[in-house]
Protein backbone atom coordinates (compact mmCIF):
# COMPACT_ATOMS: atom_id res chain seq x y z
CA UNK A 1 0.00 0.00 0.00
CA UNK A 2 0.99 3.17 -0.07
CA UNK A 3 0.39 5.62 2.62
CA UNK A 4 0.99 9.41 3.74
CA UNK A 5 1.81 10.20 7.08
CA UNK A 6 1.25 13.91 8.04
CA UNK A 7 3.39 14.82 10.83
CA UNK A 8 7.27 13.94 11.97
CA UNK A 9 6.94 13.43 15.52
CA UNK A 10 7.32 9.83 17.99
CA UNK A 11 3.92 8.87 16.89
CA UNK A 12 4.41 9.41 13.23
CA UNK A 13 7.52 8.36 13.02
CA UNK A 14 6.98 5.05 14.69
CA UNK A 15 4.20 4.40 12.68
CA UNK A 16 6.36 4.97 9.35
CA UNK A 17 8.48 2.62 10.66
CA UNK A 18 6.21 -0.22 11.09
CA UNK A 19 4.45 0.16 7.89
CA UNK A 20 7.96 -0.07 6.08
CA UNK A 21 8.47 -3.01 8.08
CA UNK A 22 5.40 -4.27 6.76
CA UNK A 23 6.27 -4.20 3.24
CA UNK A 24 4.60 -1.02 2.49
CA UNK A 25 5.37 2.68 0.77
CA UNK A 26 5.05 5.95 3.10
CA UNK A 27 5.76 9.54 2.47
CA UNK A 28 5.79 11.61 5.51
CA UNK A 29 5.01 15.21 5.94
CA UNK A 30 6.61 17.59 8.57
CA UNK A 31 5.58 21.18 8.48
CA UNK A 32 8.98 21.96 10.48
CA UNK A 33 11.93 22.11 8.68
CA UNK A 34 12.98 19.74 11.86
CA UNK A 35 10.23 18.16 14.68
CA UNK A 36 10.47 20.38 17.22
CA UNK A 37 7.86 18.94 19.36
CA UNK A 38 6.94 17.25 22.73
CA UNK A 39 9.11 14.93 21.52
CA UNK A 40 12.43 16.44 21.12
CA UNK A 41 11.34 17.99 24.52
CA UNK A 42 10.99 15.57 26.35
CA UNK A 43 13.47 12.99 28.74
CA UNK A 44 13.44 10.25 26.34
CA UNK A 45 12.58 7.68 29.44
CA UNK A 46 11.58 3.79 28.25
CA UNK A 47 9.49 4.08 31.46
CA UNK A 48 7.54 0.41 32.14
CA UNK A 49 7.39 1.33 35.79
CA UNK A 50 4.91 3.59 35.58
CA UNK A 51 2.53 2.15 33.12
CA UNK A 52 -0.96 1.06 34.38
CA UNK A 53 -1.58 -2.77 34.63
CA UNK A 54 -4.03 -2.57 31.44
CA UNK A 55 -0.61 -0.90 29.43
CA UNK A 56 1.58 -3.16 31.18
CA UNK A 57 1.85 -5.84 28.31
CA UNK A 58 2.07 -2.73 25.82
CA UNK A 59 4.94 -1.32 27.55
CA UNK A 60 6.98 -4.31 27.80
CA UNK A 61 6.53 -4.77 24.09
CA UNK A 62 7.34 -1.33 23.25
CA UNK A 63 10.47 -1.59 25.57
CA UNK A 64 11.64 -4.77 23.32
CA UNK A 65 10.92 -2.98 20.41
CA UNK A 66 13.35 0.25 21.57
CA UNK A 67 16.13 -2.51 22.65
CA UNK A 68 15.43 -4.33 19.01
CA UNK A 69 15.75 -0.75 17.44
CA UNK A 70 18.61 0.59 19.47
CA UNK A 71 20.95 -2.32 17.97
CA UNK A 72 19.84 -1.39 14.29
CA UNK A 73 20.14 2.44 14.78
CA UNK A 74 22.64 3.42 17.19
CA UNK A 75 21.70 7.35 16.74
CA UNK A 76 18.45 6.33 19.01
CA UNK A 77 20.74 6.02 21.79
CA UNK A 78 19.07 3.28 23.48
CA UNK A 79 20.38 2.48 27.38
CA UNK A 80 18.73 -0.49 29.60
CA UNK A 81 20.12 1.67 32.55
CA UNK A 82 16.36 0.72 34.89
CA UNK A 83 15.42 3.59 37.55
CA UNK A 84 15.65 4.21 41.07
CA UNK A 85 12.69 6.30 42.66
CA UNK A 86 13.55 7.34 46.16
CA UNK A 87 11.41 8.01 48.93
CA UNK A 88 11.63 10.15 52.16
CA UNK A 89 8.57 9.47 54.23
CA UNK A 90 6.72 6.78 55.54
CA UNK A 91 4.17 7.05 53.13
CA UNK A 92 6.14 6.93 49.89
CA UNK A 93 8.02 4.12 51.75
CA UNK A 94 4.58 2.31 51.99
CA UNK A 95 3.87 2.79 48.37
CA UNK A 96 7.13 1.23 47.32
CA UNK A 97 7.21 -1.77 49.35
CA UNK A 98 2.82 -1.76 47.85
CA UNK A 99 5.07 -2.12 44.60
CA UNK A 100 8.17 -4.06 45.13
CA UNK A 101 5.76 -7.02 46.85
CA UNK A 102 2.56 -6.45 44.32
CA UNK A 103 1.41 -9.26 41.74
CA UNK A 104 3.27 -7.15 38.80
CA UNK A 105 6.79 -6.77 40.83
CA UNK A 106 8.73 -9.49 38.72
CA UNK A 107 7.31 -8.94 35.44
CA UNK A 108 8.38 -4.57 35.91
CA UNK A 109 12.12 -5.56 37.71
CA UNK A 110 10.73 -4.07 40.77
CA UNK A 111 12.68 -4.09 44.07
CA UNK A 112 13.02 -2.36 47.13
CA UNK A 113 16.54 -1.64 48.22
CA UNK A 114 18.37 0.44 51.10
CA UNK A 115 20.51 3.32 50.94
CA UNK A 116 23.64 1.33 51.20
CA UNK A 117 21.98 -0.54 48.07
CA UNK A 118 21.00 2.47 45.96
CA UNK A 119 24.33 3.66 46.29
CA UNK A 120 25.99 0.48 45.21
CA UNK A 121 23.65 0.69 41.84
CA UNK A 122 24.21 4.43 41.70
CA UNK A 123 26.75 5.79 43.14
CA UNK A 124 26.24 9.27 42.27
CA UNK A 125 23.17 9.14 44.58
CA UNK A 126 25.24 10.09 48.03
CA UNK A 127 22.03 12.59 49.22
CA UNK A 128 19.12 11.63 51.83
CA UNK A 129 16.63 9.35 50.97
CA UNK A 130 15.31 6.53 52.88
CA UNK A 131 14.89 3.95 50.11
CA UNK A 132 15.40 3.49 46.70
CA UNK A 133 12.35 1.62 44.26
CA UNK A 134 14.91 -0.26 41.73
CA UNK A 135 13.09 -0.77 38.12
CA UNK A 136 15.55 -2.55 35.99
CA UNK A 137 13.05 -2.72 33.29
CA UNK A 138 13.28 1.35 32.52
CA UNK A 139 15.33 2.32 29.70
CA UNK A 140 16.22 5.54 27.98
CA UNK A 141 17.28 6.73 24.53
CA UNK A 142 18.20 10.43 23.32
CA UNK A 143 15.44 12.52 22.49
CA UNK A 144 16.86 15.15 19.91
CA UNK A 145 19.03 12.73 18.28
CA UNK A 146 15.68 9.91 18.00
CA UNK A 147 13.67 11.43 15.24
CA UNK A 148 17.05 12.18 12.46
CA UNK A 149 18.21 8.43 13.54
CA UNK A 150 15.10 6.39 12.66
CA UNK A 151 14.66 8.37 9.57
CA UNK A 152 17.81 8.44 8.19
CA UNK A 153 17.50 4.43 8.90
CA UNK A 154 14.34 4.40 7.01
CA UNK A 155 15.56 6.56 4.24
CA UNK A 156 17.93 3.42 3.55
CA UNK A 157 14.40 1.57 1.89
CA UNK A 158 13.74 2.51 -0.83
CA UNK A 159 9.96 3.37 -0.13
CA UNK A 160 10.72 6.06 2.25
CA UNK A 161 10.67 9.56 1.74
CA UNK A 162 10.76 12.65 3.97
CA UNK A 163 9.44 15.86 3.49
CA UNK A 164 10.50 18.40 5.75
CA UNK A 165 8.57 22.22 6.16
CA UNK A 166 6.21 21.05 4.46
CA UNK A 167 2.11 21.51 5.52
CA UNK A 168 -0.80 19.55 4.83
CA UNK A 169 -3.67 21.63 3.73
CA UNK A 170 -5.94 19.08 2.52
CA UNK A 171 -7.10 15.58 2.47
CA UNK A 172 -9.48 13.98 0.24
CA UNK A 173 -11.44 10.88 -1.08
CA UNK A 174 -10.48 10.47 -4.53
CA UNK A 175 -12.93 7.36 -4.94
CA UNK A 176 -9.78 5.15 -5.21
CA UNK A 177 -8.13 6.32 -2.74
CA UNK A 178 -6.52 9.14 -0.99
CA UNK A 179 -4.99 12.52 -2.15
CA UNK A 180 -2.87 15.50 0.21
CA UNK A 181 -2.20 18.50 -1.06
CA UNK A 182 0.51 20.72 0.78
CA UNK A 183 1.00 24.26 1.12
CA UNK A 184 3.29 24.56 -1.70
CA UNK A 185 0.04 22.98 -4.16
CA UNK A 186 1.97 19.85 -4.40
CA UNK A 187 -0.16 16.61 -4.31
CA UNK A 188 0.68 13.32 -2.93
CA UNK A 189 -1.83 10.30 -3.33
CA UNK A 190 -2.12 7.68 -0.95
CA UNK A 191 -4.32 4.29 0.22
CA UNK A 192 -4.18 5.59 3.45
CA UNK A 193 -3.59 8.54 5.15
CA UNK A 194 -2.61 8.79 8.77
CA UNK A 195 -2.55 12.11 10.61
CA UNK A 196 -0.35 12.33 13.84
CA UNK A 197 -0.73 15.94 14.82
CA UNK A 198 0.66 15.89 17.91
CA UNK A 199 -0.85 18.72 20.13
CA UNK A 200 -2.34 20.50 16.46
CA UNK A 201 -5.78 19.51 17.64
CA UNK A 202 -7.09 22.54 15.50
CA UNK A 203 -6.77 23.24 11.60
CA UNK A 204 -6.65 19.72 9.19
CA UNK A 205 -6.88 17.85 12.23
CA UNK A 206 -10.11 19.35 13.84
CA UNK A 207 -11.45 19.82 9.93
CA UNK A 208 -10.78 16.02 9.89
CA UNK A 209 -11.82 14.55 12.64
CA UNK A 210 -13.79 17.03 14.74
CA UNK A 211 -13.20 17.60 18.24
CA UNK A 212 -11.41 14.65 20.12
CA UNK A 213 -11.63 13.68 23.36
CA UNK A 214 -8.02 15.00 24.01
CA UNK A 215 -6.58 17.97 26.23
CA UNK A 216 -3.33 19.59 25.67
CA UNK A 217 -0.70 19.21 29.13
CA UNK A 218 1.95 21.86 29.16
CA UNK A 219 5.38 21.40 31.27
CA UNK A 220 8.24 23.09 32.32
CA UNK A 221 11.75 20.92 31.81
CA UNK A 222 15.56 22.03 32.10
CA UNK A 223 19.03 20.45 31.09
CA UNK A 224 22.61 21.05 33.21
CA UNK A 225 26.22 21.06 32.02
CA UNK A 226 27.55 17.62 32.24
CA UNK A 227 27.36 15.96 36.00
CA UNK A 228 31.08 15.00 35.55
CA UNK A 229 30.32 11.47 37.09
CA UNK A 230 28.00 9.02 35.33
CA UNK A 231 24.55 8.73 37.01
CA UNK A 232 23.55 5.07 36.37
CA UNK A 233 20.12 4.94 36.42
CA UNK A 234 17.16 7.17 35.79
CA UNK A 235 15.89 8.79 39.32
CA UNK A 236 12.70 10.25 40.18
CA UNK A 237 11.31 10.87 43.73
CA UNK A 238 8.38 10.33 45.72
CA UNK A 239 5.78 12.48 44.27
CA UNK A 240 6.37 10.36 41.06
CA UNK A 241 3.83 7.67 42.62
CA UNK A 242 1.41 10.83 42.55
CA UNK A 243 1.02 10.85 39.01
CA UNK A 244 1.62 7.69 37.44
CA UNK A 245 -1.43 5.33 36.98
CA UNK A 246 1.42 2.26 37.83
CA UNK A 247 1.03 2.88 41.49
CA UNK A 248 -2.43 3.28 42.15
CA UNK A 249 -4.06 2.06 45.17
CA UNK A 250 -4.70 2.37 49.36
CA UNK A 251 -0.64 3.44 49.58
CA UNK A 252 -1.34 6.14 46.95
CA UNK A 253 -4.58 7.36 48.61
CA UNK A 254 -3.17 7.88 51.00
CA UNK A 255 0.02 9.72 49.67
CA UNK A 256 -2.47 11.56 48.21
CA UNK A 257 -3.98 13.31 52.19
CA UNK A 258 -0.74 13.22 53.41
CA UNK A 259 0.55 17.34 52.74
CA UNK A 260 4.41 16.82 52.63
CA UNK A 261 4.20 18.75 48.85
CA UNK A 262 5.60 21.85 49.08
CA UNK A 263 3.70 24.45 47.87
CA UNK A 264 5.15 25.40 44.41
CA UNK A 265 5.20 21.14 44.01
CA UNK A 266 1.52 21.11 44.78
CA UNK A 267 0.49 23.89 42.35
CA UNK A 268 2.20 23.17 39.39
CA UNK A 269 1.30 19.20 39.84
CA UNK A 270 5.31 18.24 39.90
CA UNK A 271 7.51 15.47 40.09
CA UNK A 272 11.20 15.12 39.82
CA UNK A 273 12.54 12.85 36.90
CA UNK A 274 16.32 13.10 35.97
CA UNK A 275 17.88 11.32 33.15
CA UNK A 276 21.72 11.38 32.39
CA UNK A 277 22.45 12.50 28.69
CA UNK A 278 25.05 10.91 26.74
CA UNK A 279 27.16 13.81 26.38
CA UNK A 280 26.72 14.18 30.28
CA UNK A 281 24.41 16.71 31.46
CA UNK A 282 21.35 15.83 33.28
CA UNK A 283 17.64 16.07 31.45
CA UNK A 284 15.23 17.00 34.59
CA UNK A 285 11.46 17.88 34.91
CA UNK A 286 8.61 18.70 35.14
CA UNK A 287 5.63 20.68 36.03
CA UNK A 288 1.51 19.97 34.43
CA UNK A 289 -0.60 22.32 33.25
CA UNK A 290 -3.64 21.54 32.16
CA UNK A 291 -5.85 24.73 31.93
CA UNK A 292 -5.06 26.92 28.87
CA UNK A 293 -4.69 29.57 27.53
CA UNK A 294 -1.17 28.48 28.96
CA UNK A 295 1.83 31.26 29.54
CA UNK A 296 4.03 32.15 26.80
CA UNK A 297 6.83 32.50 29.34
CA UNK A 298 8.12 29.77 31.81
CA UNK A 299 7.95 30.55 35.78
CA UNK A 300 11.24 30.44 37.82
CA UNK A 301 9.61 28.86 40.87
CA UNK A 302 9.10 25.42 40.04
CA UNK A 303 13.36 25.15 38.91
CA UNK A 304 14.32 26.29 42.15
CA UNK A 305 11.97 23.61 43.26
CA UNK A 306 13.43 20.85 41.07
CA UNK A 307 17.23 22.04 41.78
CA UNK A 308 16.64 21.74 45.22
CA UNK A 309 15.00 18.32 45.17
CA UNK A 310 18.04 17.02 42.67
CA UNK A 311 20.65 18.45 44.91
CA UNK A 312 19.25 16.52 47.89
CA UNK A 313 19.42 13.25 46.53
CA UNK A 314 22.54 13.69 44.55
CA UNK A 315 24.40 15.61 47.78
CA UNK A 316 26.06 18.08 45.83
CA UNK A 317 24.94 21.03 43.97
CA UNK A 318 23.97 20.79 40.56
CA UNK A 319 26.05 21.33 37.61
CA UNK A 320 25.16 25.02 36.03
CA UNK A 321 21.78 24.95 33.65
CA UNK A 322 22.06 25.11 30.28
CA UNK A 323 18.48 25.48 28.55
CA UNK A 324 15.30 26.13 29.97
CA UNK A 325 12.02 25.05 27.79
CA UNK A 326 8.61 24.33 27.96
CA UNK A 327 6.57 21.62 26.07
CA UNK A 328 3.36 20.71 25.36
CA UNK A 329 1.43 17.31 24.55
CA UNK A 330 -1.68 16.12 23.50
CA UNK A 331 -3.04 13.68 26.10
CA UNK A 332 -6.47 11.84 25.84
CA UNK A 333 -8.83 12.54 28.24
CA UNK A 334 -9.82 9.12 28.85
CA UNK A 335 -6.64 7.74 31.29
CA UNK A 336 -7.59 4.29 30.35
CA UNK A 337 -6.83 5.23 26.57
CA UNK A 338 -3.24 5.01 25.57
CA UNK A 339 -4.42 6.62 22.15
CA UNK A 340 -6.84 8.49 21.03
CA UNK A 341 -7.38 7.27 16.98
CA UNK A 342 -10.57 8.59 15.07
CA UNK A 343 -11.87 7.51 11.48
CA UNK A 344 -12.08 10.41 9.55
CA UNK A 345 -13.19 8.49 6.91
CA UNK A 346 -13.23 5.45 5.19
CA UNK A 347 -9.03 6.08 4.50
CA UNK A 348 -8.05 8.61 6.83
CA UNK A 349 -7.13 8.11 9.89
CA UNK A 350 -6.24 10.91 13.02
CA UNK A 351 -4.24 9.40 15.56
CA UNK A 352 -2.97 11.83 18.48
CA UNK A 353 -2.96 11.71 22.31
CA UNK A 354 -0.50 9.15 23.64
CA UNK A 355 0.65 12.28 26.53
CA UNK A 356 3.72 11.48 27.92
CA UNK A 357 3.56 7.52 27.54
CA UNK A 358 4.35 8.51 23.37
CA UNK A 359 8.08 8.15 23.90
CA UNK A 360 7.55 5.06 25.84
CA UNK A 361 4.68 3.06 23.94
CA UNK A 362 5.28 4.64 20.52
CA UNK A 363 5.75 1.96 18.58
CA UNK A 364 4.08 -0.71 20.34
CA UNK A 365 1.46 1.63 19.54
CA UNK A 366 2.19 2.08 15.93
CA UNK A 367 2.10 -1.90 15.77
CA UNK A 368 -1.60 -1.89 16.98
CA UNK A 369 -2.71 0.61 14.66
CA UNK A 370 -1.24 -1.36 11.57
CA UNK A 371 -2.73 -4.94 12.79
CA UNK A 372 -6.12 -2.66 13.23
CA UNK A 373 -5.87 -1.10 9.86
CA UNK A 374 -4.70 -4.49 8.32
CA UNK A 375 -1.42 -3.50 7.20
Amino acid sequence: MRLVIIGGGILGTTHASAAIRRGHEVVQLEREPEPRGATVRDFGLIWVSGRSATELELALRARMSWQELGGKVPGVGFRPVGSLTLVHTADELAVAEAAAAGAEAEARGFELLDPERVRAVNPALRGKFRAGLHCSTDAVIEPRQLLPALRAYLTASDRYTFHPGVEARAVTDTGSGARVRDDQDRVFDADLVLVCPGAAHTGLTRELAGTLPVRRVRRQMMQTASLGEPLTTAVADGDTFRYYPGFAGPEVDALNREQSQTATAAEHKMRLLCVQRLHGGLTIGDTHEYTEPFAFDVDEAPYEHLTAVAEELLGRELPPIARRWASTYSQSVDPDVPVTRARADRRVWVITGSGDRGTTLGPALAEETADLLGL
